[in-house]
């Protein structure tokens, strides 16, 4: 039987997390970018001839980014319990049951990560590691080196012998 890698299924601390976030924030920077990008494409194949870079208002650009972050987020953790920087970082976020969120846990957590991002910050403070939307919605993030197949397969099979 393999030896599992250590602190696999631990709750994970404030460094490896706030680093999967900061994981997180790139991937929507460049989603964000991507969609300024198609936004301009399809700008200019309206009309090439007057064509001119879009402008868009700071205010605009953050609501494009935690609509995309909302959205990301949900996704992920309700689809696999990961996002790209939690699964980069050998992280999961699970439920009280140990599976991870439904839809719409997922999208109130990713609610709560995007409008209070200095939520994380209780896990320096917490003896349990949780940050307020873990305390709120029952949720923990914990190291989590298997893959996402072989983590649902070996939910989902009976115990040997």
């Amino acid at each position: 039987m393999p030896v599992p890698p250590p602190h696999q299924g631990e709750v994970a601390g404030i460094v490896t997390r706030g680093l999967a976030a900061l994981v997180d924030v790139a991937v929507v920077a460049l989603g964000v970018a991507g969609i300024y990008l198609a936004w301009a494409g399809l700008v200019f194949a309206w009309s090439p001839l007057s064509f001119q870079w879009p402008r868009p208002g700071f205010a605009t650009l953050l609501l494009i980014a935690a609509g995309l972050a909302v959205v990301y987020q949900t996704a992920g953790w309700a689809t696999t319990g990961r996002t790209y920087g939690t699964a980069t970082l050998g992280l999961r976020v699970v439920a009280r049951s140990g599976r991870h969120l439904r839809w719409s846990g997922a999208f109130v957590r990713a609610v709560l990560c995007t409008l209070v991002p200095i939520g994380l910050a209780l896990v320096v403070v917490s003896p349990r590691r949780r940050s307020v939307q873990d305390v709120l919605l029952g949720t923990t993030v914990v190291y989590d080196w298997t893959r996402a197949r072989e983590h649902e397969a070996s939910r989902a099979a009976p115990p040997p012998g």
